[in-house]
């Protein structure tokens, strides 16, 4: 069995400074002395692509661990709004909630990533006349 090569201190410091966001691949570059044509062939070294691919699965994964924390609170924000005094913030956040991705609805509601139009809805009836009817400019409470 070969073992696999490592990646140099310079290659991993550049990784490092790529995924920090604080400059552009260009200026990155120039500071670690790498020319496009060597970053080139780094690129197409599968050990440094692996490792590129890890930190960017990585990066969306904890971005991923941050929305979802911070769902719950977004939703009541964005609900609190629906009532706002200004009629153009409650129509926002109306159309907003209407148009919340299918697919962070719960496995099991019938709902799919495409917005299934024959199963069932992501908010409830009774949600749905309240939101139309603030979009409409009625009251909340739907007619009988």
């Amino acid at each position: 069995m070969t073992r696999a090569k490592r990646l140099s201190r310079k290659q991993l410091a550049l990784i490092e400074d790529l995924f920090k966001g604080e400059s552009d691949e260009q200026k990155i570059l120039e500071k670690h002395k790498v020319g496009r044509q060597l970053y080139r062939k780094w690129l197409a070294d599968d050990q440094f692509t692996e490792e590129l691919d890890q930190r960017v699965a990585g990066a969306y994964r904890q971005s991923t661990f941050l929305l979802a924390a911070n769902a719950p609170t977004a939703a009541k924000e964005l609900a609190g709004l629906t009532r706002s005094k200004n009629p153009e913030t409650a129509r926002k956040a109306c159309l907003d909630i209407i148009a919340t991705n299918p697919s962070t609805v719960p496995s099991g509601t019938g709902a799919t990533a495409q917005g299934n139009a024959e199963g069932p809805s992501p908010i409830s009836p009774q949600t749905a006349s309240r939101l139309l009817a603030v979009l409409a400019g009625g009251d909340s409470q739907p007619q009988s």
